[in-house]
């Protein structure tokens, strides 16, 4: 029986060429599976690129692109930022090192805190005074006064000092030279005051205030409460709302750090 003969095939693509094409739609899937798995985190990025306009000072608005007289002026805040949260970290390991001292001779502590214009040290009576008096008798308090003013001619003129002396409900006793609370914490305050100054604070930069009992931090009808509010008050504050805000925000960062 006769063998038939083989029909011609149709010309085909090389071998090589099918081989590279099913490479190429190999690498497209890859890198489209990378794509999907990918993802851009839109906050991110604004963050990125707020932080580099900042930096910068330039760009801001897609409008101005020199940096101008008025620029420099924009950016010159973040160098005092960054100095005033300086000066409230020295002040903050101020009172550290101080507790530390305070706590191997089972001494009241030392507490700093936000408040209501930038922030507060605050000092127990027991601490600085004797029983109805308003001298300062304390040798730790007293190194610990001269750091404090120390740290103060580092910072910015334009931050006010305040010190506010508070009693509790108790009046002075008989022998006390004070006839009331009133005279006894305006004295207290003067006192740690006029220590400040000695130790080289602007006078210009500083004041004094009395509050007797009439702030209390605490009840006046437990021994610890009256304790709580027998104190002293060193009140840091910026002379403008925009330093205000600059120094609670130094001290809300160094919270938070903590």
């Amino acid at each position: 029986m006769a063998r038939k003969k083989c029909p011609e095939c149709e010309t085909c693509l090389p071998a090589w060429l099918a081989a590279f094409g099913d490479l190429m739609s190999l690498l497209l899937c890859f890198f489209v599976l990378l794509l999907s798995m990918s993802s851009m985190d839109a906050k991110k990025i604004s963050e990125a690129i707020g932080s580099l306009s900042g930096a910068m000072s330039v760009l801001e608005g897609g409008i101005k692109t020199e940096i101008s007289r008025e620029r420099i002026q924009e950016s010159t805040p973040i160098e005092t930022q960054e100095e005033t949260t300086q000066q409230v970290n020295k002040v903050t390991q101020a009172v550290i090192d101080a507790n530390e001292m305070m706590e191997k001779g089972h001494g009241p502590t030392i507490s700093m805190e936000e408040a209501q214009e930038g922030f507060k040290i605050e000092l127990p009576s027991s601490l600085l005074f004797k029983p109805g008096t308003a001298t300062i008798y304390n040798e730790d308090a007293l190194l610990f006064l001269k750091r404090i003013a120390l740290i103060i001619g580092e910072m910015p003129n334009s931050i006010k000092v305040s010190v506010q002396g508070h009693t509790d409900n108790v009046p002075p006793s008989k022998n006390s030279p004070f006839k009331d609370n009133w005279e006894l914490s305006s004295a207290r305050g003067i006192s740690v005051l006029q220590e400040l100054i000695l130790d080289g604070v602007d006078p210009k930069r500083i004041s004094a205030a009395g509050f007797a009992e009439f702030t209390p931090k605490a009840t006046n009808a437990t021994k610890n409460g009256r304790a709580k509010n027998r104190r002293v008050e060193i009140h840091f504050f910026g002379s403008n709302a925009e330093n205000e805000g600059k120094i609670k925000k130094s001290v809300l960062d160094k919270a938070a750090a903590q």
